[in-house]
């Protein structure tokens, strides 16, 4: 019964990381041009359609923390395949890597049955858009627009272009859920997360990084899990017992 338990990707444990996402530099995830007026950004943000607020969409911080984490095991490189250059990771659905952020559905059949991927990382919405909405050095709502001037090297003429970035001091909300399943290495895998969420604040969020843009401060705030006693006894998150586990940087 024990080994069948261990083979079938029965979820035991989720835990949920909070926090805060800070921009120390104005911070450019970008999104659709559409609807922008005359005189507006040519590289605009991504925004909440219904708010307008500028946010940072869970894909663009789970692949980064991916990238990051890859490049720095050694698990990310460049390949041609055809005519094509594309860059090439681990799909191995063993490799923490994977079990962490996934790989291709295919693969599951040689995981034992669990999901190839155990993180979901939610959008993180801006925390004070109040403060934002009402500033008055801001260029457009809750956002500022950056001239860049690209010189074309051989006749030296400067082309402008204006990039929409989120301000420094702007704040969003960190969520993130980590499944553990039976038979995982519950530290390895949550240390592994933590790691990546440090290289990101170590390298930069969004584009125009290595031009000064996408600095950002990461703290958790909360490290908390539930189980299955605790889903049947329809009871709240609970602390997470190894506090310390999370890296000074992120507090």
């Amino acid at each position: 019964m024990g080994e069948n338990t261990m083979e079938n990707g029965q979820l035991i444990k989720k835990i949920l990381i909070e926090g805060t996402i800070e921009a120390i530099t104005g911070l450019h995830i970008g999104g659709a041009n559409v609807g922008m007026s005359i005189g507006g950004a040519d590289n605009t943000v991504v925004r909440n359609p219904i708010t307008n607020e500028p946010y940072i969409p869970g894909s663009s911080l789970k692949g980064k923390m991916r990238s990051l984490i890859e490049k720095l095991e050694g698990k990310f490189t460049d390949v041609k395949m055809s005519n094509v250059r594309k860059a090439a990771y681990i799909d191995d659905p063993e490799h923490i890597i994977c079990k962490i952020f996934g790989t291709m559905p295919e693969k599951m059949d040689k995981n034992n049955g669990k999901p190839t991927s155990r993180l979901i990382v939610r959008d993180c919405e801006l925390d004070n858009a109040d403060e934002l909405a009402n500033a008055k050095e801001t260029d457009m709502p809750y956002t500022e627009v950056k001239t860049e001037v690209v010189i074309d090297r051989i006749t030296s003429a400067a082309v402008p272009r204006q990039i929409e970035r989120v301000p420094a001091g702007a704040k969003f909300n960190l969520r993130l859920l980590l499944n553990i399943y039976s038979g995982d290495e519950e530290e390895a895998l949550l240390k592994k997360v933590l790691e990546a969420l440090t290289l990101v604040q170590n390298d930069y969020l969004g584009g125009s990084g290595t031009r000064g843009s996408g600095e950002v401060k990461i703290t958790v705030d909360k490290l908390m899990y539930k189980d299955k006693a605790i889903y049947e006894n329809l009871e709240d998150w609970k602390d997470y017992e190894e506090q310390d586990i999370v890296p000074q940087e992120l507090k």
